[in-house]
């Protein structure tokens, strides 16, 4: 199949000042058929799809969407607060929001002119 053994959700992740966020399309998927786990810098997004009604495979013409398990997995930047890691559900969509640590959060440094960096007058 075009995933593999198991399907493989989509998902978008981008960041914030203060946050990351994931975002994973799961049509079809229940919220509590959902596991999403991190493990260190690792994101896994893990369930499974239920087909809403049993048809015989022979009545079926096409069929694109897969049911059973799904796994994915993604890479999280570093320094990110895990434990407070808020998961919802809406409209097929998980959105995951992971805050960033404090230590993570760009700061601005000023900097100081010192006449002896300004390289040798002739």
């Amino acid at each position: 199949g075009l995933f593999g053994e198991e399907a493989q959700p989509p998902i978008d992740v981008y960041q914030t000042p203060n946050e990351v966020v994931v975002k994973a399309s799961l049509p079809g998927v229940k919220p509590e058929d959902v596991e999403t786990t991190i493990t260190g810098d690792t994101l896994t997004i893990k369930g499974e799809t239920r087909a809403t009604e049993e048809v015989k495979r022979e009545d079926y013409l096409y069929q694109e969407h897969r049911y059973g398990g799904f796994s994915r997995s993604v890479s999280l930047p570093h320094a990110l607060q895990s434990e407070k890691a808020e998961a919802t559900f809406e409209n097929g969509i998980l959105t995951i929001t992971i805050p960033r640590a404090e230590e993570a959060k760009p700061k601005t440094i000023e900097i100081k002119a010192k006449g002896a960096l300004k390289g040798k007058e002739k």
